[in-house]
């Protein structure tokens, strides 16, 4: 049998260096758990980064994914597909707003949303509102427009020119943000809870007060709901856990339960805005993703998957929070909505991570001393309490 080193040698050898990967190698996984090449079992609190929302392998998923595979693969968009429609009724049913673009990635899916903002101005005869606003520490995608939309200097570092029409402000300065939104703004896309940023929530009233402003304005709200969306804070869409409706949701990672799956939502009249050929994908809604996806959201609606992300989310918070009193000087701050969750250290974070892979609990990093927890929904309170128990091992050592 191969080794996580045997594996890592080979990946320098043949594939390119774009991520700093763990130095293990993951075959196989089962509800909240993972094993590795050398047979090691590891607590998944990470979720393949919020992608496995039910765990690893749920049964009716799987079951769902073979049934659809037996039928076609592949149907291109030239030809109507019912896993298609069928989970575009079932998103918009339950708050997907009006009518929906299916691509394969969270990044696809915010350049979609850019181009149908600046097509929404461009149809009204507004080509002089093109710009998208973004918030400071946002990430939006890698991809060229995503990636100007993204306020994080570091990763534009090599790709200049970027394109043009961006720019940004803090939501931590309400009125300066409210001040960027000027004639000239097509779109505002905001992150209601930043993910890559540190599990960051803006402001009390802010997201109220934006859509005021775009709704005056005639200005786009863009809800990037990749990370957040999904169940994640214990409701189906975040936009209804603060209660401002955006006119642009992106969905992506958890949809489909690990298979590549990227939904743009829109109201209807902003979706009015693309004709065919303004946009389009090769595999963007394959049919196996999508059946996937729409066995991924009947659990979640029907099995009280909703109801169970708030009551863990409540009692991890609990339990964090007691751990803070006791490690004042250790934990600095605890960020929690439902199961998306961020703990800043003073200390740099990869000692943590690497004191809980010893002990078989996979997290990851944020930042240089947070680190941030995005378990799937199938956790227990059993799940929790070990977690807590191996951190409160750690800092009682240092």
């Amino acid at each position: 049998m191969h080794t996580n080193k045997y594996y890592i040698e080979q990946e320098k050898i043949y594939i390119m260096n774009t991520y700093n990967r763990y130095p293990i190698t993951l075959i196989k996984g089962s509800g909240q758990f993972v094993w590795d090449v050398e047979e090691n079992k590891y607590l998944d609190f990470l979720s393949g980064i919020s992608c496995t929302l039910l765990g690893h392998n749920h049964p009716k998923v799987i079951k769902a994914i073979k049934e659809q595979v037996d039928l076609i693969l592949h149907t291109s968009n030239l030809f109507y597909s019912p896993p298609n429609i069928e989970l575009a009724k079932c998103l918009i049913d339950n708050g997907g707003l009006d009518s929906l673009f299916f691509c394969n990635s969270g990044t696809e899916a915010n350049e979609c949303a850019i181009k149908l903002a600046r097509k929404y101005q461009w149809r009204l005869g507004k080509e002089h509102k093109n710009v998208i606003l973004s918030a400071h520490h946002s990430f939006h995608g890698r991809t060229l427009g995503a990636l100007a939309a993204t306020a994080k200097p570091k990763i534009h570092e090599g790709f200049s020119p970027l394109p043009y029409g961006f720019k940004y402000e803090s939501w931590d300065n309400i009125e300066a943000f409210c001040n960027a939104i000027d004639d000239t703004v097509a779109a505002v896309i905001l992150e209601p809870i930043q993910g890559e940023g540190g599990i960051n929530q803006p402001p009390e009233g802010f997201l109220s007060k934006i859509r005021q402003i775009c709704t005056e304005k005639d200005v786009l709200l863009i809800f990037d709901e990749i990370q957040c969306g999904l169940g994640r804070t214990g409701f189906l869409f975040a936009y209804q856990y603060f209660n401002v409706k955006p006119d642009i949701i992106t969905l992506a990672k958890g949809i489909a339960s690990g298979l590549p799956l990227g939904v743009v939502c829109a109201t209807q009249k902003v979706a009015n805005a693309f004709l065919p050929g303004d946009h389009g994908t090769t595999f963007g809604g394959n049919p196996v993703s999508c059946a996937a996806a729409l066995a991924t959201l009947n659990i979640i609606l029907n099995e009280n998957i909703l109801n169970r992300v708030k009551e863990l989310g409540i009692y991890f918070k609990e339990k964090l929070t007691l751990l803070k009193k006791n490690y004042p000087n250790s934990i600095l701050e605890i960020r929690a909505t439902g199961l998306m969750i961020a703990i800043d250290f003073n200390f740099k974070n990869q000692y943590i991570v690497e004191h809980l892979q010893k002990n078989s609990i996979l997290i990851h990093t944020c930042g240089e001393n947070s680190v941030r927890l995005l378990p799937s929904f199938v956790i227990n309170e059993e799940d929790i309490d070990h977690f807590i128990e191996k951190i409160d091992e750690y800092l009682n050592i240092i």
